[in-house]
């Protein structure tokens, strides 16, 4: 593979926050607080899933623009 077709950009660290912060089990081993009925763990599930989409587009942006030419 040539070396201009690799992607080494910094910003690809970032994909690993929402791939450690789920793992952090301390963070939602509990059933207080409630959110409209819903215990921690649930609507931390959901808050996991945006922080994945943000994280994915916030990279994809960032490095979007080192492949222009």
């Amino acid at each position: 593979m040539p070396d201009d077709k690799r992607d080494r950009s910094p910003w690809n660290w970032l994909l690993l926050v929402p791939i450690a912060i789920p793992l952090m089990t301390f963070l939602y081993n509990a059933d207080q607080p409630q959110l409209l009925g819903f215990p921690l763990f649930y609507w931390l599930q959901i808050a996991f899933i945006l922080l994945g989409v943000a994280t994915t587009a916030l990279v994809y942006q960032m490095t979007k623009r080192g492949r222009r030419r």
